[in-house]
């Protein structure tokens, strides 16, 4: 295991997974400071070896993942150095060739429900309540702007962001937004479970099938299914797990992976 030492946040790596936990109990505020350290432990997942296969956002505490970006630092004298801090995350977290997994429990708003929504799965507690409500302060969230009508549809996206509401676990994971919701009382075993299925797969494996995933996004299936066939041929196919895979099979025996 490796941990590091941060204030707000804390980082570790164990058992083939990253964990990052925002710490700033109850309501896990994301002021400058801590969305900073959240950069500089991304940073750490970006050069991680290659037998980090999955990275997890979660939250100390039972009451919120995140309520947001402090509404302090949103003054006109920090704005601009907060929305850079802020958008760091996002894009460090797009360079990530790992799977990323936010493991929330109870609120998740604001800049706090788009980390959420920016990570390819989501495990929620039955006390989820996600939303964007910075409309109400007369501003609005530029990652879900840019981000949200992509994943729900743009007449949901309206609604989330224009109207402002948050919504519940069971209809976040009707409209997308959630892959699993679990009992609150259960959820630590769950994400473990949840995570432990990613763990026990090829790293390597992982990696080129995002990266096959994001080369199809937004193209017409043709051309969608070109970028997937040179990923498979020219990526997938020379990997050494990928042939220990297949010869393992025939061979009727577990598979031994070297991640690579």
């Amino acid at each position: 295991m490796i941990m590091a030492d941060y204030k707000f946040v804390t980082y570790e790596t164990r058992d083939g997974a990253a964990w990052l936990t925002i710490n700033r109990p109850p309501l896990n505020w994301l002021d400058i400071v801590t969305m900073e350290e959240m950069n500089a432990a991304l940073d750490e997942v970006l050069v991680a070896g290659p037998e980090i296969k999955l990275l997890v956002i979660r939250a100390a505490g039972e009451k919120a993942f995140s309520v947001g970006v402090d509404v302090a630092d949103h003054t006109a004298d920090k704005v601009e150095r907060m929305i850079e801090v802020f958008h760091g995350i996002f894009r460090r977290l797009d360079k990530l060739e790992i799977p990323t997994l936010a493991a929330v429990k109870g609120a998740a708003l604001g800049g706090g429900c788009e980390v959420v929504l920016f990570c390819d799965m989501v495990l929620a507690a039955d006390n989820l309540r996600i939303g964007q409500p910075e409309i109400k302060l007369a501003v609005f969230p530029p990652i879900a702007a840019a981000f949200l009508p992509v994943m729900v549809g743009p007449k949901k996206a309206f609604e989330l962001i224009l109207g402002g509401e948050s919504i519940r676990a069971a209809e976040a994971q009707a409209c997308g937004l959630v892959n699993k919701v679990v009992s609150a009382a259960d959820f630590d075993q769950e994400v473990e479970a949840f995570v432990a299925t990613f763990t026990a797969l090829s790293g390597s494996a992982l990696r080129s099938t995002k990266r096959a995933m994001r080369a199809a996004a937004g193209k017409p299936f043709v051309e969608a299914l070109a970028a997937v066939e040179h990923c498979y041929l020219k990526e997938c196919m020379a990997l050494e797990d990928a042939r220990e895979g297949l010869t393992s099979f025939l061979e009727k025996r577990r598979p031994e992976w070297k991640n690579r």
